[in-house]
């Protein structure tokens, strides 16, 4: 007997697929987004689609043209500085948090990751470096022990993502990774929360140099 999957399940599964597809590059901006072919696409209903696009408007990866034409949402210098006006608030709170709170067994998991992160970037392989370097900046955020800053940060995380996805310059965001995670392994709370904020007006300036060559900046 066939197994159903249950609805909740299928709408998840389609719009992880979806937003990993914006994210990635296969969905770009200004691409219209067709219930009919995505449920013939994902072989389910239209219901779960419709709900998964829904989830991506909230999300702010797509949004509504008119109320028939959904299309992937074309940034603007405004959403990158805005959201990265907020990752600078929170994340660098988070790193001062995280090198008071830090145990071995945390700085050990930062340590894997960025050899999983060296390891791709030797390789230059662009997925790979975007889902280890997510994962290190969430495991900074979950070493700061502090639940209501990760929940803070969690509905733009994956806009930050996609931005920062654009981002190819991945030698140096190896270095800056590398000099956070010894900054918060020295447990200094000063340090640390000092190369957490170069780091992110770093890749703000390298993020916008990529998405916006030719527009002025807010």
């Amino acid at each position: 007997m066939t197994k159903i999957e249950p609805l909740g399940a299928v709408r998840e599964r389609v719009t992880s697929e979806l937003r990993q597809e914006i994210i990635a590059g296969g969905l770009r901006p200004g691409d219209r987004l067709v219930e009919r072919e995505l449920a013939e696409r994902f072989g389910v209903s239209r219901v779960p689609v419709r709900e998964a696009i829904r989830a991506l408007v909230t999300e702010g990866f797509v949004h509504f043209e008119t109320p028939r034409r959904t299309v992937v949402r074309r940034l603007t210098p405004t959403d990158v500085k805005e959201l990265f006006e907020l990752r600078e608030a929170l994340e660098v709170y988070a790193a001062g948090l995280a090198a008071a709170r830090a145990t071995p067994e945390d700085l050990a998991e930062v340590q894997e990751l960025l050899d999983r992160a060296a390891a791709a970037t030797e390789a230059e392989d662009a997925e790979v470096i975007t889902d280890v370097n997510s994962r290190l900046h969430d495991r900074i955020v979950a070493m700061a022990g502090n639940s209501l800053l990760t929940e803070a940060l969690e509905p733009v995380a994956g806009r930050l993502r996609w931005m920062t996805r654009r981002n190819e310059e991945w030698p140096q965001l190896l270095v800056e990774h590398r000099e956070l995670y010894e900054a918060i392994a020295s447990g200094d709370p000063d340090r640390a929360r000092a190369h957490a904020l170069t780091h992110v007006r770093t890749n703000y300036s390298s993020t916008v140099r990529h998405l916006f060559e030719d527009e002025e900046l807010p």
